[in-house]
Formats: structure tokens, C-alpha cells, sequence
């Protein structure tokens, strides 16, 4: 009885082990599963940034509508965004519904975003956010553009590579859109284009005036984060492009 005592107790010490890594494995499968991903689209000619999203090669995007407001008890406006890729590009769209655009603007330094209605794209190479780099462009398209290393630690000094990112956008009466185009090289350079794969966060900061006169932000988001309070600079923020051939 004694000796089946021992063998169970060593079976029992040795199995614990390999069952916790499957259930470990499982989990982290099970959530790469249900992220959230939109298919980019592979064209072969270049798009014509102009700011308004005009040039005929955006009907050949998926439309995403689906951004939401994670911290309020209401429906977001409309903001729509859409991706397409070349061999040499990646081209992004903001679509934003916003009658009450607020810009504020001094001398036009690039931390003057952040008190701005803007758009936003960050891109991450892992959950580990160290580092991960945040694009922020308001309807003026000026960029915010910065470094971060996980929580909330931000390098406003690092700059997206120069000649690698073009900017546009347009004003509207009911809002404004952005358009964007992104070097492949510099995706790979950051080590954030992995297998036809971007880990990206998509989101918008809606600006208005508070009853106390005062500027303040409403939140919005293409994925859910995990977190009680605003807070995009973390891994649950994240979804995934997925470039197509």
C-alpha cells in the first residue's frame, strides 16, 4: 500500500506540470482565436492620398464600423475605417462623424494633438508592449507620433521614420477623415510586419467641452481593453491585420 502511495504521489508530481502547460497553451490559443481581425486587401497599383478617401481603390475595402465607446453607457458616432496594401505600402482610412471637431492649435507643435478630436492607430510587436509605437492624427493631419514602453511610459522625442509616412486629411461639416500611408520597410524595421501580420490597436478621441467649460476626451475603440478606466496603452486593446495575398 505504501509503495502505490508513492507511485500515485509521483505520478501525481509529474503530470502537474505537462497538464498545466496544455491548459496554459489552451488559454493563450483559445484568446489568439477570438481576437478581433480585419482583412487588408492587396492592390497592385498606388492609392491617391487626398485626405477625403476619394480614390477609386477604396471600394475595394472592407468597411469597420464596429468602434464603440468602452467606458460609456451610450452608443459612439460613426467612425469607419478602412486598409489596403501594396507591395511597398499599407493604406489607412479614418472616417469620422463628429459635427463638434475641436482643434486646438498654438504653434502647431506635435504634442498639440493630444488636446485635439483626433484618430489613432498604435502597433505592437508583442504583449509586452516594450517597446510599441502610436500614431495620433487629428483633422489638421498633424501627427502625433511616439515611442511607448509598457505602462504608459511615452518618448515624445522618436519620430515615425523619416519619408516613411504620408499624411492626409479633409475636413467636413459633420467631421473629418484622415488618410494615411505607411512604408512596408519601416513596418519591417520596427519588427512590427511579422507573417503578412500587424498587431494593431485602432481608436478615436472624441473631444468636447464639459459643463465646467473645460476640454475632456470620450473614448472610443475597435476592441474592448480590459481595464475599468480609459486606457488604450494596454496588450487587451490590440486586434489584428491580417494582409491578404
Amino acid at each position: 500500500m505504501q509503495r502505490k502511495k508513492y507511485k500515485h504521489l509521483y505520478l501525481a508530481q509529474t503530470l502537474l506540470p505537462l497538464i498545466l502547460t496544455i491548459v496554459i497553451l489552451a488559454t493563450f490559443t483559445s484568446s489568439k482565436e477570438t481576437l478581433k481581425t480585419y482583412s487588408v486587401n492587396k492592390i497592385t497599383d498606388n492609392i491617391v492620398l487626398s485626405g477625403s478617401g476619394n480614390d477609386p481603390h477604396w471600394q475595394e475595402a472592407p468597411v469597420l464600423s464596429d468602434f464603440r465607446y468602452p467606458w460609456e453607457n451610450e452608443a459612439a458616432p460613426p467612425t469607419k475605417f478602412k486598409a489596403l496594401h501594396n507591395d511597398e505600402w499599407l493604406y489607412c482610412l479614418f472616417e469620422v462623424d463628429d459635427p463638434h471637431v475641436m482643434i486646438f492649435q498654438d504653434n502647431n507643435h506635435k504634442s498639440e494633438v493630444a488636446s485635439s478630436s483626433r484618430a489613432e492607430i498604435f502597433f505592437k510587436i508583442d504583449d509586452r508592449l516594450a517597446p510599441y509605437y502610436c500614431l495620433e492624427i487629428d483633422p489638421l493631419g498633424r501627427v502625433l507620433d511616439y515611442e511607448g514602453t509598457y505602462h504608459r511610459k511615452f518618448d515624445l522625442k522618436w519620430s515615425w521614420p523619416q519619408g516613411h509616412l504620408i499624411i492626409k486629411s479633409h475636413r467636413r461639416k459633420d467631421g473629418y477623415s484622415v488618410e494615411f500611408a505607411i512604408s512596408k520597410s519601416s513596418l519591417k524595421e520596427l519588427r512590427l510586419l511579422k507573417d503578412q501580420t500587424l498587431q494593431a490597436g485602432l481608436y478615436r478621441g472624441d473631444c468636447y467641452r464639459n459643463a465646467d467649460g473645460e476640454t475632456d476626451f470620450r473614448w472610443i475603440s475597435w476592441v474592448q481593453p480590459d481595464s475599468p478606466t480609459p486606457d488604450f496603452h494596454i496588450p487587451s486593446s490590440f486586434g489584428i491585420l491580417s494582409l491578404e495575398q
